[in-house]
């Protein structure tokens, strides 16, 4: 398997995607792209060796739209995890560093303005909320439109690449906010980081149920409770095919073996349940 040195992340410069990115693979070379979706085709065309993308935040939940491109459009496996502190900040442009408090606008990412309700409501109620496509994307924004006074919610990063002043730090709801980012690849590669501790491995699957069977999913929870394995966790997406049509990702706290997990995966189909395994990977 080559070395994974190209990877594409969500850009522009600065976002948190690019934190990761250097976390997981510092020696590399990293190329943007405007959309997660973007990010990840780049990897099924090998544009990059490979994809860092934001899986979960603690705050707000799974990042939708990286779970339904992987599952409905590309589906690359997951070959590793990183969780990274989040710290968001308000900044704005130099302009406008003593009067920020009489704000037209807010610009960020939308879990990024949600992960700020409470601060934005308090702090800023008269400003207009306006989505794009990343925080870095907001700071880049706000930096290029000098003369409104708007602000971007953004890491401190952003806030030193695109020269913006930070006049709140830390605006976050909640302190214990983090996000989960997945390294993402063609093929099952093996993933070693250096200097990161590795805290375990994750198998990740996806299991569609059999239509208008009753206890179902009591069913699939039984055959992974008798074996041991532990959830860490389990949740249902559309299936985008009709009201009420759901599949399921799971994540199991075990790296794929010979015996419980294709044991478990074969008891599953048994019932009739569609089940595809999403990656087997470290996190760290």
């Amino acid at each position: 398997m080559k070395d994974l040195k190209l990877i594409g992340y969500l850009g522009p410069k600065a976002t948190f995607s690019e934190q990761a990115v250097k976390t997981f693979f510092p020696n590399s070379t990293r190329k943007s792209y405007d959309t997660i979706p973007s990010c990840i085709d780049a990897a099924e065309e090998d544009q990059v060796d490979a994809a860092v993308v934001p899986l979960e935040n603690t705050i707000e939940g799974s990042v939708n739209l990286t779970l339904d491109y992987l599952i409905h459009e590309q589906p690359l496996q997951i070959v590793g995890e990183v969780t990274v502190p989040i710290q968001q900040h308000l900044m704005v442009h130099p302009n406008h560093a003593d009067d920020w408090t009489s704000l037209e606008k807010v610009y960020s990412h939308p879990h990024a303005i949600a992960q700020c309700h409470k601060f934005l409501h308090q702090t800023c109620p008269e400003a207009k909320i306006e989505y794009v496509t990343s925080t870095a994307a907001a700071a880049e924004y706000v930096s290029q439109n000098s003369e409104r006074p708007v602000a971007a919610i953004a890491n401190e990063l952003a806030a030193k690449e695109y020269g913006l002043i930070i006049v709140k730090r830390d605006i976050h709801d909640f302190d214990n906010n983090h996000t989960r980012f997945v390294v993402l690849h063609k093929a099952d590669h093996q993933l070693i980081v250096d200097g990161l501790e590795n805290k375990g491995y994750k198998t990740t699957l996806m299991i569609t149920l059999p239509s208008d069977q009753a206890g179902a999913l009591h069913q699939v929870l039984s055959a992974f409770a008798w074996r041991k394995l532990n959830l860490s966790k389990i949740e249902s997406r559309p299936m985008k095919t009709g009201l009420g049509n759901y599949f399921f990702i799971i994540d199991i706290e075990q790296q794929m073996d010979e015996v419980l997990i294709p044991s478990a995966i074969a008891e599953l189909e048994a019932l009739g349940c569609s089940v595809k395994v999403l990656g087997s990977y470290p996190y760290f």
